[in-house]
């Protein structure tokens, strides 16, 4: 590419951010890397009205825990700072001046109540009313009242809005690196606010005064704002400027149904659509990190939702998908979201972990249950369990047997303990009394000897067995369950099953 390529992510800060922002970043991102440029984040605060405290700080803590933080953004390499554009606003007037100068916007003094009652008006003769070219000169705007009225108005304080002034009969050919070559006929579409009279821009004019001040050099966003990308490229011809290259992703889509993943679907099916928790006076929105989600998993499961490298490969570290993300590969149709193989990526990310670190991660669980291990021990024991675990919270109902004596017995596998078991499993307790070596291996070659020269059956000793070490048939190598719990707690479990069962 003959230019840097600058990409950014620039999401307002009106709640917690949304899994598909999350994948948008991580696109941006992926490309930056790939081409050896700049990933940056503007915030885009313009509407002041939807602003909620704590979001923004929110956005920047999740792109930090996943692993994706900008190289650029607010109190970061302002380069072409500020970096949050309630903090640019002075800068805007001028660019919609210059628009204005040009020809290529109005001022508009239309009221609400004045555009509803055109809008009734054009209904009732069965047409749709829309401010352009075809209705724009019957309304309140400087396209029909002298310049001397113009300012008359503005300088007495009138409410006014800048709409930008749409070509008439063009057909704009433009290109989408995702979609290929799309067609917009201006006719269609309307004369958009750019500026308001509180000073304040609209998300297309600073968005696109932003973007060419910060020599963005593709504009990689949600397919939601393919509808915009006409008036953007006019709005960069008017301005005499290049404009990027624009790529719009597909939209990731709920598991079951039709339209676009949402929070309520989350909530329903029990999986999270936030990479952080989120809490408000309503209550408490799950997130990827506190569900105990890996951010490498989330990330591997993000890249793979509308995008492949063409081959069978799933599992990509981050500078894996940096090296083979190629936007040409991403497709046009929406992803579902599925929230089972959301979970395999955390399953395969699981098994990736070492033993100490996952032991680690395990302890808090214990201590909530003032439960005291050796460290050795819970390593040993998180090797045995990890293998059949998605999440790390799933640890203690897997093993709460190595700390704890079963309380109950599963009634199901009750039914193997029958009339002979209390005098073989007393047997078991003499053999086992007289182990020295009290390791798996050894235990195991002791017992099954025991069983071939009495001409005992496997079942009859071994579930039952079981069944009193862990209160089911689940579970590890049993004999290795007996080594970590100890000969003295074998013996006990031992005799208590044969007193309650």
């Amino acid at each position: 590419m003959s230019k840097q390529v600058r990409v950014r992510f620039a999401p307002s800060p009106t709640g917690p951010l949304h899994i598909g922002g999350v994948r948008t970043a991580l696109f941006n991102y992926l490309f930056a890397k790939k081409h050896g440029g700049v990933f940056y984040l503007r915030i885009e605060d313009t509407d002041q009205n939807r602003f909620v405290p704590g979001a923004e700080e929110y956005i920047m803590e999740a792109l930090e825990w996943l692993g994706i933080a900008p190289s650029e953004t607010v109190g970061k390499n302002e380069k072409f700072g500020p970096y949050r554009q309630s903090e640019r606003k002075d800068l805007y007037k001028q660019y919609a001046d210059q628009l204005i100068a040009s020809g290529n916007a109005y001022y508009a003094f239309d009221t609400t109540e004045a555009l509803e009652s055109w809008r009734k008006h054009y209904e009732s003769k069965g047409e749709t009313f829309i401010y352009n070219w075809k209705y724009n000169h019957v309304l309140d705007n400087s396209l029909n009242i002298l310049p001397t009225e113009t300012e008359k108005r503005i300088a007495s304080g009138d409410n006014y809005v800048i709409r930008f002034k749409t070509p008439v009969n063009e057909t704009l050919h433009l290109n989408d690196i995702i979609r290929g070559d799309i067609k917009f006929e201006t006719n269609i579409l309307d004369d958009k606010v750019l500026f308001k009279s509180d000073g304040m821009p609209t998300y297309h004019l600073a968005n696109i005064v932003d973007d060419h001040l910060m020599e963005t050099s593709h504009v990689i966003r949600g397919e939601e704002w393919l509808p915009s990308m006409p008036l953007h490229v006019l709005l960069y011809k008017a301005f005499g400027w290049e404009a990027p290259e624009f790529a719009h992703l597909p939209l990731i889509l709920k598991p079951i149904g039709n339209g676009k993943l949402s929070k309520r679907d989350g909530d329903k099916m029990g999986f999270p659509v936030f990479p952080l928790e989120w809490k408000t006076e309503e209550g408490i929105s799950s997130g990827y990190r506190e569900k105990g989600f890996f951010p490498e998993a989330v990330i591997n499961f993000l890249a793979l939702l509308g995008w492949n490298d063409g081959t069978d490969q799933e599992l990509f570290s981050l500078e894996e998908l940096a090296e083979k993300f190629d936007l040409n590969r991403v497709h046009k149709a929406g992803a579902k979201f599925d929230p089972e193989k959301n979970k395999w990526f955390n399953h395969q990310y699981l098994q990736k972990q070492s033993d100490e670190s996952l032991a680690k991660a395990f302890a808090p669980i214990l201590s909530e249950k003032e439960i005291v291990v050796d460290n050795n021990k819970l390593i040993k024991i998180v090797s045995l369990i990890k293998e059949r675990a998605n999440f790390v919270s799933e640890f203690w109902e897997m093993s709460d047997f190595f700390f704890v004596a079963p309380t109950s017995y599963d009634e199901k596998a009750a039914k193997n303990w029958k009339e002979e078991t209390p005098n073989l499993m007393q047997q078991l307790i003499s053999v086992l009394e007289n182990i020295g070596d009290f390791t798996s291996i050894n235990i195991e070659t002791i017992v099954k000897d025991w069983m071939t020269k009495n001409e005992i059956g496997m079942g009859k000793v071994m579930q039952p067995f079981r069944l009193s070490l862990v209160g089911a048939l689940k579970g590890p190598h049993l004999f290795d369950i007996v080594e970590l719990i100890g000969k003295d707690e074998t013996i006990k479990r031992l005799e208590k099953a044969i007193a309650t069962l």
